[in-house]
């Protein structure tokens, strides 16, 4: 791991940390702002939901992939669970913050910009690959390589089978040949 990477990663992980921790903590004010999402979302949802229980697992599933994105395992995995629950979190806030003042739409803009801003962030770490190739081009390799060998397979079978069918061609002549051509 670089440098960079060894420094970057428990900086853009700690807001996560912490505000999963917040989330746990105050279950129910989370519950709260997730309750209008959640109405809607429950008419076309097959179970019932519960929004203190929602709100934990968020903040729970905020401080796990926080901390394993910070330590570097499963960096991209957990850097795509943070860039959902930011991009959640951003729409929950912005839907929740209180306009009617000046100073609360002011807030809920730089709410907004913080929220977006770190969305892009572990949007970036969930397709870095730390230096080594992505899946994408190991498969597109790996195809090619497969396409190369089944090719030459093929050439030496048809090598091979040009062979025997030579020798069978012969035998059958020379066994002809003996009987006297009858």
């Amino acid at each position: 791991m670089s440098f960079v990477r060894f420094l970057a990663r428990p900086m853009l992980a700690s807001s996560f940390v912490l505000a999963g921790m917040d989330k746990l903590k105050n279950a129910d004010d989370t519950a709260t702002q997730l309750s209008p999402l959640l109405r809607r979302a429950a008419e076309s949802l097959p179970f019932q939901t519960n929004e203190k229980v929602l709100a934990r697992v968020i903040g729970g599933t905020q401080v796990g992939a926080g901390v394993l994105f910070a330590l570097g395992k499963s960096a991209r995995l957990a850097a795509t669970l943070l860039a959902v629950i930011s991009a959640l979190n951003a729409y929950v806030e912005w839907r929740s913050a209180d306009i009617t003042s000046k100073e609360g739409r002011d807030a809920r803009r730089k709410q907004l910009l913080k929220n977006v801003s770190l969305t892009g962030g572990v949007l970036l770490a969930a397709v870095d690959t730390n230096g080594r190739p992505s899946l994408a081009w190991r498969a597109e390799h790996l195809a090619a390589d497969v396409k190369k060998s089944t090719s030459h397979l093929a050439a030496d079978v048809k090598k091979t089978t040009g062979k025997q069918l030579k020798k069978a061609d012969k035998a059958v002549r020379k066994a002809v040949d003996h009987t006297g051509g009858a």
